[in-house]
């Protein structure tokens, strides 16, 4: 891990002693090519990153970034960070607005593959119908197979309108296809 933290150093900083003490900016880990094609890779580095501005990445920072991810991570550690990293306001539970941009980060940021305020709405209240001619996704059904609302009214355990960690880890204990 320190090998690797070490490369994307600058050369003169890669001693030991310095690369413990240095941060590495959210472009340099953006690069690495495990989380290139990663839809939230820059929400990834934003919620392990502990400096003031989220823009970087200490050494300490990038080893927990690739604990949490390896094999031998537990569950709960898993769901913890999977809970933070859709948790795109960091207000400590999902609602509707997290569930939008869950969906925006899956589907694409560019104007094309971005969904159109109507498909969103689709999506998360579970009103079916058909995206329409134009839209690029002619045919593609929004209905009541994908309604994110239903899920998130299914988890919500305490029924205040969002769910939090507790209710999205009794979730997730659930699904067998979590790793």
């Amino acid at each position: 891990a320190h090998r690797r933290f070490c490369e994307l150093l600058p050369q003169e900083h890669r001693s030991m002693e310095e690369s413990l003490q240095i941060r590495v900016s959210l472009e340099q880990i953006l690069s690495l090519p495990e989380l290139k094609a990663n839809p939230f890779k820059e929400r990834i580095c934003r919620v392990f990153s502990t400096s003031p501005a989220r823009d970087s990445l200490s050494f300490e920072d990038f080893l927990d970034l690739l604990s949490v991810f390896s094999d031998t991570a537990t569950p709960d550690i898993k769901s913890h960070y999977a809970f933070r990293i859709f948790d795109f306001d960091d207000d400590g539970t999902l609602n509707r607005e997290d569930l939008s941009q869950l969906v925006n980060c899956l589907t694409g940021q560019g104007e094309d593959t971005r969904l159109s305020v109507s498909e969103m709405k689709q999506l998360i209240d579970n009103v079916s119908s058909r995206a329409g001619p134009g839209s690029g996704r002619e045919g593609l059904e929004l209905g009541p197979k994908l309604s994110l609302f239903q899920i998130l009214e299914e988890s919500d355990i305490d029924r205040d309108g969002t769910i939090n960690l507790s209710e999205f880890q009794h979730v997730i204990s659930r699904s067998p296809d979590f790793a």
